[in-house]
């Protein structure tokens, strides 16, 4: 790997295509929603990918949805990433850093670390951890080498926090969380602000969490997706086999039920398919309907599969998603076909015993979220102690972790069509 004063030598020549690139990317993030704010632009001015992203290609560097991987497990999974400037950004406009602020990034990289830095400025203070030395020595590295020696570079396991330099204003957490822990509560400020990407039912947002009383509750929520934490925070899915381990359905917070169902086979039995009348754009984002789904069924998980399995779960004509549910002896998962140009309708195609009871109901929950929630705002989220009472949690989706409580809660239909229209 080239160091990075051999990159700025050989690279002179590429500066002023570096400079379009960059610009066309801050620009497409502008228009995508990412940036939202003249801070958050002039950031990705100031610190460079590039120097944290050595022997990148510049299209890649730059690609606004691209995230750059940086090392992998032995069985060739990334395990830390530079994320891609759609959600680096979008999680810094989340956090609204200001000058003078006490920052922590949990996940080292370096480019964000530095950015955070950027904007917290000479009065404030940035820390970053990380459980992978490698990860950490890599990032010290380079944030010495371009300008950001001041950031704390921490190596250590991110579930007891970075007590030494709290409280902090934000925090940050650009790996995936399956649960808040304790010490990021203990460590922040009573005004302060935790972004982090948090895994419910195995769906992913990057929720702005702020106090309200004895628990958090968010001001916005994004979607994203990020490599899953390690050491004590992290949180192994459950399989179920449909067949042969061929085709899976992960679950992310507990089997559906005591013990987990008996499917291996299920798919030999007929299939069932049930339109649901729903259509949509190609362009439109229909990430609340996946919570919704999540929300409704018990059984959510996601569905994987190999490739040489797809003639089972679909028709040649047809394209299937993993949000999936199972009930007892049956299973049923979400699919779309074409309705026209540019048009798909969703549809459910169900196999077991009561293969065509679950697909309808998951059918008539598709045209629930199509009238009631569709165009609404999403649904509202919240962390709560792990000891509080049912009574007091609102209305919705609780779901129990190891050390707190996550509530979804949806606007009623009413609401939901006003705030849509």
């Amino acid at each position: 790997m080239n160091s990075l004063r051999e990159m700025k030598a050989d690279s002179a020549s590429d500066a002023s295509r570096a400079e379009a690139l960059r610009e066309e990317m801050i620009g497409k993030l502008w228009e995508m929603g990412a940036i939202r704010s003249d801070r958050v632009a002039e950031v990705f001015r100031a610190v460079d990918r590039r120097w944290y992203t050595l022997d990148t290609p510049l299209e890649e560097v730059y690609d606004p949805m691209g995230a750059v991987h940086v090392k992998w497990d032995e069985h060739g999974v990334p395990v830390s990433t530079v994320s891609s400037p759609q959600l680096q950004a979008g999680m810094l406009e989340q956090a609204d850093i200001r000058p003078g602020m006490n920052v922590l990034e949990i996940g080292s990289g370096g480019v964000n670390a530095a950015m955070m830095s950027w904007l917290a400025g000479p009065g404030g203070t940035t820390t970053t951890v990380d459980i992978d030395p490698d990860v950490t020595d890599r990032a010290r590295s380079l944030l010495d080498q371009t300008g950001y020696s001041g950031v704390n570079v921490v190596t250590a396991d991110a579930e007891n926090g970075v007590p030494t330099h709290a409280p902090y204003d934000r925090i940050i957490v650009t790996v995936g969380a399956w649960d808040i822990p304790p010490a990021w509560l203990d460590q922040l400020a009573p005004e302060g602000c935790i972004v982090v990407p948090l895994r419910m039912r195995g769906l992913t947002r990057s929720l702005a969490l702020e106090r309200t009383g004895d628990h958090l509750e968010s001001q916005s929520a994004d979607v994203c997706g990020f490599v899953k934490m390690q050491g004590a925070g992290a949180n192994a899915e459950q399989l179920l086999s449909l067949r042969d381990e061929k085709v899976l359905v992960r679950f992310d917070d507990g089997w559906p039920g005591d013990q987990p169902p008996k499917l291996d086979g299920v798919l030999d039995t007929s299939r069932v398919d049930v339109w649901s009348g729903v259509t949509i754009a190609g362009t439109e984002s229909f990430d609340t309907l996946q919570l919704w789904l999540a929300t409704v069924f018990t059984g959510f998980g996601r569905l994987a599969a190999e490739a040489s399995q797809k003639e089972a779960l679909v028709d040649p004509d047809v394209m299937w998603f993993d949000p999936t549910a199972v009930q007892d002896d049956s299973v049923a998962y979400l699919t779309a076909r074409r309705a026209g140009p540019g048009v798909s309708e969703f549809g459910v195609h169900a196999f077991g015993p009561h293969a065509g009871v679950l697909a309808e109901a998951m059918a008539e929950q598709v045209r629930v979220w199509g009238h009631d929630q569709r165009h609404g705002p999403g649904p509202a989220f919240a962390v709560w102690p792990k000891d509080a009472p049912a009574e007091r949690l609102p209305e919705g989706l609780v779901i129990d972790k190891r050390h707190c409580r996550v509530t979804v809660s949806w606007p009623t239909a009413n609401t939901a069509e006003d705030q849509g229209n």
